[in-house]
């Protein structure tokens, strides 16, 4: 399979990976003929590109990072934790209960053994979301790349559940918040701006206030929109005054947040979202915690379009999971058979372009 620009496939092309809702159930099978009725819905809600079956990429495959038994396990606890607290008078009744937070402790447990038993990079482009609210898979997509973060800075399992239980519920005071202006499609106001900012002090608050979990998940909440120079909020925090969870949830927050499809923008691709990180590192974001993340992450994902410096062009079909910056490409060639290039071992050749193929 291939991914491809939605705007680009004709009806009758065969969908090459399913597409979720947000409680993580499959809404189009894999292998479903897609239809112009489709495709029009598809570009409505902002899926811009999706994977589709051909010859020429029938046997590659992509690997979630859960299965689909966790996925829908991890969505419904936390759509069942923030649903609760948005029934409630938030600030005088409502308490994350025991229950609920051995829950959320389960839902890491069960992803984070899962991400150790798959011996793949991360990639969340197979994971694409048919929903007008992201909010839930987004605290998951969130808690993925943290986790993945944390494996590879060798933190201990303490910490990677503190760390993971943090990044589900680090969103958790935007329940406080106008819903109006938090789905806003156009540039918010600066008095809308400054209710959204909020959400940090709120979800640190209620954790704090309403909860038994640690002042670690309570600071996650609260930090993960500081940044190293001072310019973060709520606090203006620098350095070293920001806890290390909330740095490395930071990385994973900006990353879901620029590469996710959205209604009223389009996605950036993973090479661009961890181009925008760099850029950042040193004054906004760790190096340390960039360079995991680069080293955990699909940079070019199974099945995408790229060019190479040799000048060719192909079709990823596999990751060297030391390297995830050098794929396996598949090159289709006019004047032989196709061929494929290990940028593990052709080391002078390098990506040079990446993007969505058209059909």
């Amino acid at each position: 399979m291939k991914l491809v620009s939605t705007n680009s496939i004709e009806p009758g092309a065969t969908l090459g990976q399913s597409l979720y809702n947000d409680n993580g159930l499959i809404l189009i099978h894999r292998g479903t003929k897609l239809t112009q009725n489709m495709l029009n819905r598809l570009l409505h809600i902002g899926i811009t590109y999706i994977y589709i079956e051909d010859e020429f990429t029938k046997d590659i495959e992509t690997e979630s990072v859960i299965s689909d038994e966790v996925r829908q396990k991890a969505l419904q606890t936390i759509e069942n934790t923030f649903t609760s607290i948005k029934k409630s008078n938030v600030l005088k009744q409502t308490y994350i209960s025991q229950e609920e937070e051995q829950a959320l402790m389960g839902v890491i447990q069960d992803v984070t053994g899962e991400m150790r038993k798959n011996k793949q990079s991360i990639s969340l482009l197979t994971d694409i979301l048919m929903t007008d609210d992201y909010t839930y898979q987004h605290s998951l997509n969130v808690a993925f790349y943290a986790l993945a973060i944390g494996m590879e800075m060798k933190l201990s399992s303490q910490e990677l559940m503190d760390l993971g239980v943090g990044a589900l519920l680090h969103d958790i005071g935007k329940v406080l918040i106008d819903q109006q202006v938090l789905q806003k499609p156009g540039k918010l106001t600066d008095a809308e701006y400054e209710m959204v900012k909020k959400h940090t002090t709120y979800g640190y608050e209620f954790i704090r206030d309403k909860s038994n979990l640690s002042s670690v998940i309570a600071e996650c909440a609260h930090q993960h929109h500081e940044r190293l120079d001072g310019s973060g909020y709520p606090r203006g925090l620098k350095e070293d005054e920001i806890i290390k969870h909330a740095k490395i949830i930071a990385v994973a927050d900006v990353f879901d947040a620029v590469t996710s499809q959205r209604t009223y923008r389009k996605p950036m691709l993973p090479h661009e979202g961890l181009e925008l990180l760099y850029a950042g590192s040193g004054k906004h974001f760790e190096m340390e915690m960039v360079l995991a993340f680069k080293n955990s992450i699909s940079v070019y994902p199974n099945g995408i379009t790229v060019e190479l410096s040799n000048g060719l062009k192909g079709i990823v079909i596999g990751q060297n999971k030391s390297l995830c910056d050098r794929p396996v490409v598949r090159i289709e060639s006019h004047d032989s058979s196709p061929f494929e290039i290990d940028l593990a071992s052709e080391l002078n050749i390098t990506v040079i372009n990446c993007y969505l193929a058209d059909v």
